[in-house]
């Protein structure tokens, strides 16, 4: 057998592992609507925010204007902002006569050993929990989100009757550009590749995940694991949360979110390609090992099918079969982001696209760039030394 050919029946062998065996992630499965508790905890929302002038009075009045029927504050930390953060945040707490449920806090000087979204989030929490003590359920956003009126309410009612201990959606990104239609179904395709959500959600399964946009987690089980404290260097935190709790016995979730969005726009192919590589190497644990497995693996994966069924020969056949699978595969993330399925055979063209950025990502780490993010670089000296 030609080398060409083994690389066409391995691909497609491994695609069909994938659509059987890896927890049907390419899937989508909505979560079944949970009751109503007779109780409503007291949540307390956590929002680190650096110079999101742009987006952050949307993402605070998204959040004021829940329908959550118990009690919650919105607590939010100005992480040295060179913008109107502070002040747009509570221009929108006082549009809505909400200022009495907003909190905003001033970040206190990074320390040393932590990432600056961990150390912002970590002042909100230490604040929400000085003033509303009752606190029993905590959500962690971003300053960029905009929140369904119900995902509050929602999100609780799941968290309590499902008995998790965490619960993470990850928003819907917007798709208004041409580079955004072109790489967001992909990169969520691809995280859900590596994290099936079933596998998450499973006990048994040592996959944990989460999505840093939008987590509900209990204030018992924060408590548990030692705080932000205990993931004060993560640049992913998200994840980095999801394995502590799933390592100190607790159950999490992780599901797609419908109308809770991203305001964050990627008008072009760079801030997309940023995205990337902002983490891509991070989440690589700074292996250079790991690196070129990564890049081995989705060459031939996504690359070789296509350029192989292209050909004549032996390779063509199975080539082909590889490139349907993939397709498969692809196409209910596209629908769910309202592409045509029929865009499902470009998948390896965005591969492409993906496997540059992480290799960038490396560069970045290599040359003391790494999880460079509004002008603060996150990486810490650990992870360059593991680099």
């Amino acid at each position: 057998m030609s080398l060409s050919a083994a690389l066409a029946w391995l691909a497609a062998l491994a695609w069909g592992w994938m659509l059987l065996l890896r927890g049907r992630f390419w899937l989508i499965e909505r979560p079944k609507a949970a009751p109503r508790p007779d109780v409503w905890p007291a949540v307390a929302v956590l929002v680190p925010a650096r110079d999101e002038a742009q987006v952050i009075g949307r993402a605070v009045g998204s959040l004021l204007a829940q329908d959550y029927p118990g009690p919650f504050r919105v607590v939010v930390t100005d992480d040295h902002s060179t913008d109107d953060t502070a002040r747009l945040a509570r221009a929108a707490a006082a549009e809505l006569g909400a200022e009495d449920r907003l909190l905003v806090v001033a970040a206190a000087a990074l320390p040393a050993g932590w990432s600056g979204k961990m150390w912002a989030q970590s002042q909100a929490l230490g604040a929400a929990l000085a003033a509303f003590p009752e606190t029993e359920v905590l959500l962690l956003t971003d300053a960029d989100i905009g929140h369904a009126p119900g995902e509050l309410t929602r999100m609780v009612s799941r968290l309590l009757a499902e008995k998790s201990d965490m619960a993470s959606l990850m928003v819907r990104l917007s798709t208004e550009s041409f580079a955004e239609k072109a790489i967001v179904p992909a990169f969520v395709f691809f995280f859900r590749l590596l994290y099936p959500f079933r596998w998450v959600a499973d006990p048994a399964k040592a996959t944990a995940a989460a999505a840093g946009g939008y987590m509900v987690i209990r204030r018992a089980m924060l408590e548990k694991i030692g705080g932000l404290a205990a993931i004060k260097s993560a640049l992913i935190d998200d994840c980095s949360l999801a394995a502590t709790v799933k390592r100190a016995g607790g159950r999490i979730t992780l599901d797609l979110a419908d109308d809770t969005v991203s305001l964050r726009p990627y008008p072009n192919v760079g801030g997309l390609w940023m995205m990337i590589a902002r983490s891509a190497y991070t989440q690589l644990r700074c292996s250079p090992l790991l690196l070129a497995g990564t890049v081995l693996a989705m060459a031939i994966a996504f690359l070789a099918p296509p350029l192989l069924a292209l050909t004549a020969g032996p390779q063509a056949w199975p080539a082909r079969l590889a490139w349907a699978e993939m397709s498969l595969a692809f196409a209910p993330m596209l629908r769910f982001y309202r592409l045509p399925p029929a865009l499902a055979p470009l998948l390896p063209l965005t591969a492409l696209f993906y496997l540059g950025a992480t290799v960038d990502s490396a560069r970045r780490h290599w040359m003391g760039r790494g999880g460079e993010w509004k002008g603060r670089m996150q990486a810490t000296d650990t992870m360059r030394r593991k680099g």
